[in-house]
């Protein structure tokens, strides 16, 4: 704990933030898609429905929410059209399946900086961090977190050009309201998604290849973010941007991605007002996300030993929260996995992660270090199981 007793959210299991150590159904869903057969067989649909205990479902104590709901048109050589609830073209962790993602937890700066948190309709103060377990709970944000979705259209195709290069393109207009239906303003996100990939071979999430992709994701977010007693919200520009390149073949997988953000950089699920420090709350003081900077990296890569259902993992990730303000923290993971294959779609997936936080410009024990030295390292044991019919 910290010199005070209280535990900050990186030294909890989400998404109750309310104990160190806990069994979880994170994610248990139920889906279906299809051709709209005998209608037009042009025409595909997807709908997802999520019920697990997770940073989807539990703001509000929600039983279940639906997280995909879109139709695919595909009568346009060049440009298929997406439309609906879908996943938007971004981060390669953010695309990328449950039961294909290689690790527990998302890397840190996935997780902070684009796994994105809406502001609350009205200006919330920041929730202290309380001893374990808390007396008030850490979880000061209304909404469900984005889960890399958007209601929108999107225009994407892919196209070959040569015997084994192929290039791809994704152009999306969305609300920026994440999972809900409506829209709270009336800016919309653009969304921009390119990739050239050279194939070795397969098909599906596990087709082999080397591919090189780059992203950006640019938008405004209506918020009250200031103590002032009146509810005046105001509008605060949002961009990501992000390069990439991930190898697979032979067993052999490597993946390398850096990520840069501008604006609304969220700080903790117990700080809905975007901001630290004693300036808390105020646009313009020194800790606030709402005008700030972030960015981080990950590399990674894993091996699937032949003949065997084992295969081990390593990854590296660095973020940069805040990046070049006074309340900077430099988080640093190095993940060490296995994975146990029963089947193909059946696994259980075992991560020791060594984690650090510092604050840069403030010495041991001072300022935001008090609460960021503590972080320790987190063991994770998953099972996942897929039935598909």
């Amino acid at each position: 704990p910290n010199p005070a007793g209280g535990y900050i959210p990186p030294k909890l299991i989400q998404p109750n933030w309310d104990s160190q150590s806990a069994f979880n159904v994170n994610r248990a869903r139920i889906g279906v898609r299809g051709v709209a057969m005998p209608l037009d067989s042009k025409i595909n649909y997807f709908l997802l429905l999520e019920m697990g205990n997770n940073g989807i479902t539990e703001p509000g104590d929600s039983f279940a929410k639906l997280t995909d709901a879109s139709a695919t048109f595909n009568h346009f050589k060049g440009a298929r059209i997406r439309a609906g609830l879908f996943k938007y073209p971004g981060a390669e962790e953010g695309l990328q399946a449950i039961h294909v993602f290689d690790y527990i937890n998302f890397t840190w700066v996935t997780a902070q900086m684009l796994l994105e948190r809406f502001p609350n309709r009205a200006y919330t103060p920041n929730v202290p961090a309380q001893p374990l377990p808390p007396e008030v709970s850490l979880k000061g944000y209304e909404e469900s977190v984005g889960a890399f979705r958007d209601v929108g259209v999107q225009l994407f195709e892919t196209f070959k050009v040569s015997e084994s290069w192929e290039v791809a393109y994704a152009g999306m207009i969305g609300n920026g309201n994440g999972l809900n239906f409506s829209d709270n303003n009336d800016d919309k996100d653009f969304y921009l998604y390119a990739s050239a990939e050279k194939i070795f071979g397969g098909k599906g999430p596990r087709r082999q290849g080397l591919k090189f992709f780059a992203w950006m994701q640019d938008g405004v977010r209506t918020a009250d973010l200031t103590n002032d007693g009146v509810h005046n919200p105001e509008d605060y520009d949002r961009e990501r941007y992000g390069v990439g390149v991930k190898f697979l073949r032979n067993g052999w997988r490597a993946t390398a991605e850096y990520m840069k953000g501008e604006g609304m950089i969220w700080q903790a699920p117990h700080n809905p007002s975007f901001g630290i420090g004693p300036g808390q709350g105020n646009p313009n003081a020194p800790g606030n996300g709402a005008f700030a900077k972030a960015n981080g990296y990950y590399v990674e890569g894993g091996y699937r030993f032949p003949g065997t259902k084992w295969e081990l993992d390593a990854r590296y990730d660095v973020y940069n929260r805040l990046d070049g303000d006074r309340f900077e923290i430099q988080f640093k993971r190095t993940t060490l996995g296995a994975q146990y294959f029963f089947n193909p779609r059946v696994r259980v997936a075992f991560n020791y992660e060594f984690r650090s936080g510092d604050a840069v410009d403030f010495p041991s024990g001072a300022g935001p270090n008090a609460q960021v030295e503590g972080i320790d390292n987190r063991l994770g044991i998953q099972l996942t199981a897929i039935w598909s019919q």
